[in-house]
């Protein structure tokens, strides 16, 4: 079973930054994606980035060149560094992890899922 969980949201202005961390506990397998996902109220979750287990990342378009996805296998840690924030990049993040994943950035591929850390970017 594996645990995830997140930290780093807050509140800021548009344009400033926020470096969210997600803490991974319970695998020892490589072969695992791990994504970044948000959602907004009212709004369905979407994906914004993810990790493929050799090391590839894919980004939802409106997030590229902004956001960039890391993961370090020594600390078990995922990193999602978001820059030039904008109003609607203001949701719950979650990350998740999962195996043997199609389609990277859709959440219905992944099975374990943190509790979530909110962002809000004030205009």
């Amino acid at each position: 079973q594996v645990q995830l969980v997140e930290s780093g949201g807050g509140s800021v202005q548009a344009g400033g930054s926020l470096r969210l961390s997600c803490v991974v506990s319970g695998y020892t397998d490589s072969s695992y994606y791990m994504g970044w996902f948000r959602q907004a109220p009212g709004k369905e979750r979407e994906g914004v980035a993810s990790i493929e287990p050799d090391g590839r990342t894919r980004y939802t378009d409106s997030v590229k060149g902004r956001f960039t996805a890391s993961k370090d296998n020594a600390k078990n840690t995922l990193t999602l560094q978001m820059r030039s924030l904008k109003p609607e990049d203001t949701a719950m993040y979650y990350c998740a992890a999962g195996r043997w994943i199609a389609t990277t950035l859709d959440s219905l591929e992944y099975n374990s899922w943190g509790q979530g850390t909110q962002v809000t970017v004030s205009s």
